[in-house]
């Protein structure tokens, strides 16, 4: 069976013949992750994985035990960001290797700041903007920040580097003593009104299966009334189609509201 899929894959994808690998990732909360080479070559580390008929570029590991750099269901949100981005100062928090960064900056954003807690995220992240030929200080291309910091401590550090013209908020839907999304979410959208433009827009992501799309809008709705119209739903990849569509990812846009003015959180 795995042969037959192989055999599918190669012809679909590879029909020069240059070999393709198969790799199996068996995740468990209470076991550990398995990877492992089950038919074909070991992949080349590190590999190039692009978007966009070539105009994204990204660096990802297929055979790390976790994570592998790059999360291909949100390539229709990169997709929104490449051609929003253009003149934009673009906060984008829980950065992870910055794709959204990378998207932003090749479609012309003046400046993006990420935030990740993690350092060897980041380093990544750095890594793919070099990869797609941009600098991180200013160039023709706008102004990348890598910033290695606690998001719930760091909201004073973000205010002085805003307002901003977009913001993305992808955060984990469950990281022990971290974020919990059902929690947590509510600390985060407290405080777009004190970092968006009055024309500004906001990409909340949420990929916990057992929270749908409403909680979300309600969320936004509930704890920050009028600030923040909900615009639509960013549908996922094709090959993401899943039985039931709020078990998987959601993306929601959302725009600043015009019926009040920007409220200063301090």
């Amino acid at each position: 069976e795995v042969q037959t899929y192989r055999q599918a894959l190669q012809e679909t994808f590879h029909p020069e013949n240059e070999e393709v690998s198969l790799v199996y990732q068996c995740r468990n909360v209470n076991t550990p992750t398995v990877t492992r080479i089950i038919s074909g070559p070991s992949p080349p580390n590190p590999h190039i994985v692009t978007e966009q008929n070539g105009t994204l570029k990204y660096i990802v590991d297929i055979t790390r035990n976790q994570n592998h750099g790059l999360f291909l269901d949100m390539a229709n949100g990169r997709e929104f960001v490449l051609n929003d981005a253009q003149e934009k100062n673009v906060l984008n928090l829980f950065a992870y290797t910055c794709g959204f960064s990378v998207a932003a900056l090749i479609g012309g954003a003046r400046q993006v700041v990420n935030m990740d807690m993690s350092h060897g995220a980041l380093k990544v992240g750095q890594r793919n903007h070099d990869c797609n030929g941009i600098g991180r200080t200013h160039d023709s291309r706008g102004k990348a920040r890598f910033l290695a910091h606690d998001i719930f401590k760091s909201w004073g550090k973000l205010k002085k580097l805003g307002p901003y013209d977009l913001i993305i908020m992808d955060p984990p839907s469950y990281q022990t003593g971290s974020f919990v999304a059902k929690k947590d979410y509510i600390k985060l959208i407290r405080r777009i009104p004190s970092l968006i433009t009055p024309n500004g827009k906001a990409m909340l992501c949420l990929n916990a299966p057992e929270l749908n799309s409403k909680f979300l809008i309600d969320l936004v709705e509930d704890t920050i009334p009028d600030e923040l119209e909900f615009v639509r739903q960013i549908k996922n990849p094709a090959s993401f189609a899943d039985l039931d569509s709020e078990r998987s990812l959601k993306v929601l846009l959302f725009q600043k509201s015009h019926n009040q003015p920007n409220i200063i959180n301090e």
